[in-house]
């Protein structure tokens, strides 16, 4: 079975066209990026307005077009807690749908980090053993852990990259007092809600998912190393100071700094570093998984056992034949 997934992001839509067959690996053929804009585009109230709305509209619009044009029999829509969040939020679902004939659908944060981790389990395969999944987004910090196929455990914290920004680092470039506080309430929000899900480190493996991570793991690699999937706390640690200093406008000449995230890579930093802390790591392993393939994971199992699937069956659109 085609299946189409859209995920509708701060910083882009982006459209994977997968086949799903029961009991067989997945298989990705195409990945489809649009760009929203959201992310420099929202008021700092979370309210996204008339001019920002009508490139989110084209974005969803031009995905849903080349879904059907694939041939997909269904599209699963959902957007994130940019969206979810918003003010104007049931202004913003009627205006994509009018443009695109989808109504999009939110994932819980709990279900978004259930379903990441189960990607991150699916990746790093069965003999993993303990695992802990960390994604960074725009409003919101996944973390979920577990030792099977499904989590034991998971969270969702408003800690996300740009939220974080958007209320704590008013100017840019930021001051130091605004950046030292920010580094202390996040350590502290982190501690007080993941205590009880600390473990010692040898006994579990650390994956992180997100462009976020992705990143500032090319950020902070050694000079003319090549890539790697692997971000390092002292690295890290070491490379806050310097986006601190820097403007926006400079941070997104950084090799590894999209534009579209270079006013928010300072917060995710902080937030990768306080992970890091709270958790007792060295580093974190870098995982091309996600939530879209947690998703793509789900309806797979679905369609093996005939069963319904609270956590996307809302996210479900039929794709008629052309």
């Amino acid at each position: 079975m085609r299946v189409a997934i859209l995920d509708v992001g701060a910083s882009s839509a982006r459209l994977d066209l997968v086949t799903l067959r029961p009991h067989r690996p997945l298989h990705a053929s195409v990945t489809v990026k649009y760009r929203t804009g959201l992310s420099t585009a929202v008021a700092p109230d979370g309210t996204i307005g008339a001019e920002p709305v009508e490139q989110l509209c084209r974005a969803v619009a031009a995905a849903v077009r080349t879904a059907r044009r694939s041939g997909a029999r269904e599209l699963i829509a959902f957007a994130t807690s940019v969206v979810r969040d918003a003010p104007d939020q049931q202004q913003v679902l009627d205006r994509v749908e009018a443009a695109s004939g989808v109504r999009l659908g939110f994932l819980t944060g709990r279900q978004d980090a259930r379903l990441t981790y189960l990607a991150a389990r699916a990746w790093s395969g069965p003999d993993a053993g303990e695992l802990v999944l960390a994604d960074i987004g725009g409003g919101t910090v996944e973390v979920a852990g577990g030792s099977g196929p499904e989590a034991d455990w998971a969270l969702s914290l408003p800690l996300g990259a740009r939220r974080l920004t958007l209320a704590a680092l008013p100017d840019d470039p930021p001051c130091h007092d605004h950046v030292t506080a920010l580094r202390e309430h996040v350590a502290a929000a982190l501690a007080a809600q993941l205590g009880e899900h600390l473990a010692e480190p040898a006994r579990f493996r650390a994956l992180a998912t997100s462009r976020t991570f992705a990143q500032l793991a090319r950020l902070t690699r050694p000079h003319r190393a090549p890539e790697r999937l692997t971000l390092r706390r002292g690295a890290v640690r070491a490379v806050i100071p310097l986006l601190a200093a820097m403007p926006a406008a400079d941070r997104a000449r950084l090799d590894g700094v999209s534009a579209s995230r270079a006013r928010h890579i300072l917060a995710g930093a902080i937030v990768a570093e306080a992970l890091m802390d709270t958790f007792r790591l060295s580093r974190l392993h870098l995982c091309p998984w996600a939530l879209r393939e947690g998703v793509a994971l789900r309806r797979r199992e679905q369609l093996e056992l005939s069963c319904p699937a609270e956590d996307i069956d809302h996210l479900r659109h039929p794709l008629p034949g052309r």
